[in-house]
């Protein structure tokens, strides 16, 4: 997706990890679970106390809510940028400790993690403009993310870069961006495969909106807006599908997705077309069953009140 630059400034866990909860403004209390990636069985996305494994069913919606959500698109349909064509949908790599580093140039390396990369020898790179890689080591269980790369003259070189460690909750510097415009990791927010197959996505996914604002809110660390205007949203923004909105006549594979965003919701991470969700590339996807989610509209989600949420 266009951004602008930066301002100076394996599966689920299916034992249901539950040990963690949060009681926010004395509503009920918000179970969270523990989500893993296949080939890194040891690792976990972020502890259980991370917000992005936080439910948000039972907070409170925002006040501005139906303002935000009529800016993103009232009309504009749900739609699953991911599918089962490898070059749709932004992939993972899966490395480890002995993978070789490569040193990457960075346009924005202020605010870019200048270490040397775990890339392997052929990586799987998002298709299109933005040409995300992800690599997850699964001996450290750290991630690494990078924006817009490309390989020149024999170097790597990329517009920004971000290391995660995965059994952390910490976030970004304040004002900092990562391979994403909100400063936020993607791969936690991707909708994946393997967690549909096992019958549950138990974590928040990532959205797009065609214009933000010039501010951010928690969990994200930086924006990408075009406006100061309130009636914008901001980097960070949370939003769930209605609870009225009756999802029993989708296939199995969508109603899958959509009690996810009942329950865990959506984070806005960039600039893009209305409420699109992205998830990774998997041959197994069926794409006729993902195509019946333009079947649910803007105005069937809300603005989550997230003020009081926080990681840990």
């Amino acid at each position: 997706m266009v951004r602008t630059p930066p301002r100076p400034l394996p599966r689920a866990a299916i034992g249901l990890a539950l040990a963690a909860s949060v009681v926010i403004g004395g509503a009920t209390p918000v179970a969270a679970a523990a989500v893993r990636i296949p080939g890194a069985p040891s690792c976990t996305v972020f502890p259980s106390t991370n917000v992005w494994n936080k439910r948000v069913d039972t907070l409170p919606v925002r006040a501005d809510s139906a303002t935000l959500t009529a800016s993103i698109g009232l009309g504009a349909h749900l739609h699953p940028d991911f599918g089962s064509y490898s070059g749709y949908g932004i992939p993972w790599n899966i490395v480890k400790s002995s993978t070789k580093r490569s040193k990457v140039s960075f346009r924005w390396a202020s605010e870019s993690d200048r270490v040397k990369y775990p890339i392997p020898a052929s990586p799987r790179i998002e298709g299109g403009s933005d040409k995300h890689m992800l690599m997850l080591d699964k001996d450290s269980c750290t991630l690494y993310e990078l924006y817009r790369v490309r390989k020149v003259d024999g170097k790597w070189k990329a517009d920004s870069g971000a290391v995660w460690k995965l059994r952390s909750n910490k976030l970004r510097p304040k004002g900092w961006t990562s391979a994403d415009a909100a400063g936020l990791p993607i791969l936690p927010g991707l909708v994946r495969y393997d967690e549909v197959k096992a019958g549950a996505i138990r974590h928040a996914l990532r959205f797009t909106a065609p214009r933000t604002r010039t501010g951010f809110i928690y969990p994200a660390r930086h924006q990408a807006g075009s406006s100061g205007s309130s009636t914008l949203p901001p980097m960070g923004l949370r939003v769930r599908l209605k609870a009225s909105v009756d999802i029993s006549g989708y296939p199995r594979d969508a109603r899958i997705l959509l009690t996810a965003l009942k329950r865990y919701g959506m984070i806005l991470a960039d600039n893009g077309s209305p409420w699109y969700v992205t998830g990774a590339p998997d041959p197994r996807w069926d794409d006729d069953a993902m195509h019946t989610l333009h079947g649910i509209k803007g105005s069937d989600f809300e603005v989550v009140d997230t003020s009081q949420l926080r990681n840990g």
